[in-house]
């Protein structure tokens, strides 16, 4: 694909411009230099696949990126403008094991496994292995290609259960999960990755990012999946009732795509090593009030159904983030709201299934 066409036939256009806008001045390190990155055919993955191409492209940084995936061909069928991107090429191998590729890598941004897949208790072993073992063997690998900076995609899942007296998770709570319980896999996963990136990065003299990152909504986010706001979308554009799966009282908060990235990218480049980072929304909701917020933007109100129990105010499930200390190191805030974030969600969405 060339330059002017993904540039000018592109539907994220006003997102890309956004991200670029925000990160003006901090693409410059990157000029020639080549990143890999794991998990980049997922949610995160096409995010940071698109703004790179489109940063790549409006700044002429002659930069490249080498993707690991499992199935180059099913991602084919979901992006092609980006696996014909003469910037992107792909490297088949599972985040465990792969083939180490040629050549030295500057930065590696890892985000395979980036968002927790709602596994059952019984598939809590495979994601606990895929987390840690991954993490390892990428790290072995950026050891052997030159890697001068680590992004890893942590989750705000490291602090385990956030207590209703917690309005918001800061980078030093000392909370953690619960490691009897086989639905803690991801966020212990999480935590043992972060250590062995920082002793990593002590022994072999990278600079290791850490982005613990929370909730999000935006193009390519799964509407199949256990996410509260994925399946509201997909209930409205099924003309449905939005189904609450739970008594509604659950607080979240909901970063768009395009600031996630303006977070991650600016993290990647001037966070602190070994310090990490939340990265999400602190504007919090609860989970009908969420589910009203979907409603309204789809201008025809759609119906709500509530199908939970209640829980005790005590027991009000939160989980919502400290943003303090991303403001104040590295001038990071929010900028689109969540309606807007959901309507711009919702149109991609139409306007891809209106192309097919």
């Amino acid at each position: 694909m060339s330059k002017e066409l993904y540039i000018y036939n592109n539907p994220l256009q006003e997102d890309l411009d956004h991200i670029l806008t925000s990160t003006k001045g901090i693409w410059e390190e990157l000029r020639g230099k080549r990143i890999f990155i794991t998990g980049g055919t997922g949610f995160f993955g096409c995010w940071f696949l698109e703004s790179f191409a489109w940063a790549n492209d409006r700044l002429n940084l002659n930069a490249s990126v080498l993707v690991l995936t499992r199935d180059e061909e099913t991602f084919k069928k979901k992006a092609p403008h980006l696996t014909n991107h003469p910037s992107i090429s792909f490297h088949t191998g599972d985040v465990r094991s792969f083939d180490f590729p040629a050549g030295n890598f500057d930065y590696i941004i890892h985000a395979a496994a980036s968002l927790s897949p709602g596994l059952s208790g019984e598939d809590s072993l495979q994601i606990f292995d895929i987390i840690l073992e991954g993490t390892r063997h990428t790290l072995e690998f950026g050891k052997q290609c030159g890697m001068k900076k680590f992004l890893l995609i942590s989750s705000g899942a490291v602090y385990g259960k956030q207590p209703p007296e917690v309005r918001l998770l800061t980078e030093d709570y000392q909370g953690a999960p619960d490691p009897t319980d086989r639905h803690s896999a991801y966020g212990e996963g999480k935590r043992a990755a972060e250590l062995l990136t920082i002793l990593s990065a002590g022994q072999y003299g990278f600079e290791a990012k850490i982005a613990r990152c929370f909730a999000f909504v935006g193009p390519y986010l799964k509407l199949d999946s256990h996410w509260a706001i994925g399946n509201f979308i997909r209930d409205g554009l099924n003309k449905g009732p939005l189904v609450v799966k739970s008594d509604g009282t659950a607080c979240r908060s909901y970063l768009y795509a395009a600031d996630l990235m303006i977070f991650l990218w600016t993290i990647l480049f001037q966070g602190k090593s070994c310090r990490p980072y939340n990265v999400g929304s602190d504007s919090e909701i609860n989970i009908r009030s969420l589910a009203e917020l979907v409603s309204a933007v789809f201008k025809i109100k759609k119906a709500i159904v509530v199908s939970g129990n209640p829980v005790s105010v005590n027991n009000v499930d939160r989980y919502v983030p400290s943003l303090k200390r991303a403001q104040e190191e590295l001038h990071l805030k929010q900028e689109v709201d969540l309606q807007n974030a959901v309507a711009r969600t919702i149109k991609f969405i139409k306007l891809k299934e209106s192309n097919r």
